[in-house]
């Protein structure tokens, strides 16, 4: 059977399967042997949002698979995720001392359309812990109970019972809950708890509708639509990207226009401010427009790590959600350094990535 093409573009939004191999012939496959390998696999997976400047909204790793919900500001999906698999299948053999392949062929990857369908898949996603094996027929307290404890899954950090990863994006899901801090997290906590009592079937129904996206019926039609025109013209059977093809602005240029546009020096987006968002808004520019990871930006901004870009970034997108003048500002900057050829290097990109 032919390779399924994957769609790659700036600003894509996935839900990631992945499941381990299953014919070994010790048994019942595990991807997660143990905490210290889950501990690990999440450790890389943090790394790998560092690096590849992804934005990961939830994750979940059960006995033999893992989902992940993330975004690619840079269309670099399979980079990311080969990275992440290559790197914990290395780690895994040494450690368990085998050899060979350890997931099942490629990893599964749909585009997720939007807010509404983003919300509904974190649910899905979340529920995942106790929607199997002698949970699955459960009584629904206990259900409840262990879900709110399981530990190798983004929800109880959404919830407010355990601390935050500062390599996961809640503002995003939680933002649509509506109201202050603690409301949100209640009534996220609720809606994805009422799974529990009452399957979502609509949404069910669309996960079946397509096995490349999942979304509306428009959005399944416009995704079907670019996949079968990116394979009437492709030449090789990897990956086609749909990123923009332009390449990188260059840095410094970045840094001149965002201190140009809110009438400041260069150098003051390299100091540290109270209630200040200009280092957040050029830490946004550098990941974006300059291609740059987010430790390169904590370089050039002076900001000491990656982890603080992260932070930065967080706090403008939650900055956006109530002040839309900042969005649409932010908006116009990002347009004038997309047509902006002459700031930009000949980096030869050619928008097709290696998967």
């Amino acid at each position: 059977m032919a390779r399924m093409l994957r769609l790659h573009f700036e600003g894509a939004i996935y839900h990631v399967r992945c499941r381990m191999l299953g014919n070994w012939r010790d048994g019942q496959p595990r991807l997660f042997m143990d905490d210290a390998d889950r501990e690990r696999f999440i450790a890389r997976l943090g790394e790998g949002v560092e690096q590849f400047d992804i934005r990961l909204y939830l994750f979940v790793c059960m006995t033999n698979h893992f989902h992940l919900v993330f975004e690619t500001p840079r269309g670099n999906c399979s980079r990311f995720m080969q990275s992440l698999s290559t790197a914990y299948t290395v780690y895994y053999n040494l450690r368990h001392g085998r050899h060979g392949h350890l997931l099942d062929g490629r990893y599964k990857a749909r585009l997720v359309e939007g807010d509404e369908y983003m919300l509904r898949l974190s649910r899905y996603v979340h529920l995942n812990p106790v929607q199997v094996g002698a949970l699955k027929e459960a009584p629904l307290a206990e259900r409840i109970k262990a879900l709110r404890v399981f530990e190798w899954s983004s929800y109880p950090s959404y919830i407010g019972r355990r601390k935050r990863l500062d390599f996961v994006e809640y503002e995003p899901m939680l933002a649509q809950m509506g109201g202050k801090e603690s409301v949100r997290l209640r009534r996220y906590r609720d809606f994805v708890e009422s799974g529990l009592a009452e399957n979502d079937e609509a949404f069910l129904e669309v996960l079946r509708a397509c096995p490349r996206c999942i979304g509306g019926e428009a959005f399944r039609d416009r995704v079907n639509g670019l996949y079968l025109d990116l394979a009437n013209r492709r030449h090789r059977p990897e990956d086609v990207a749909l990123r923009r093809t332009t390449s990188p602005v260059d840095a410094d240029a970045v840094l001149q226009l965002v201190a140009k546009d809110f009438g400041v020096q260069v150098g003051d987006l390299q100091m540290r401010r109270r209630d200040s968002l200009l280092r957040a808004v050029a830490a946004h520019c550098l990941c974006r427009h300059a291609g740059l990871t987010q430790r390169a930006a904590a370089i050039a901004l002076n900001m000491g790590s990656g982890a603080a870009v992260s932070h930065q970034r967080r706090k403008l997108s939650t900055a956006q959600q109530a002040d839309k003048k900042l969005t649409r500002r932010l908006a116009a900057l990002d347009q004038r350094l997309e047509l902006r050829p002459h700031l930009r290097r000949a980096a030869g990109e050619t928008g097709a990535e290696t998967p």
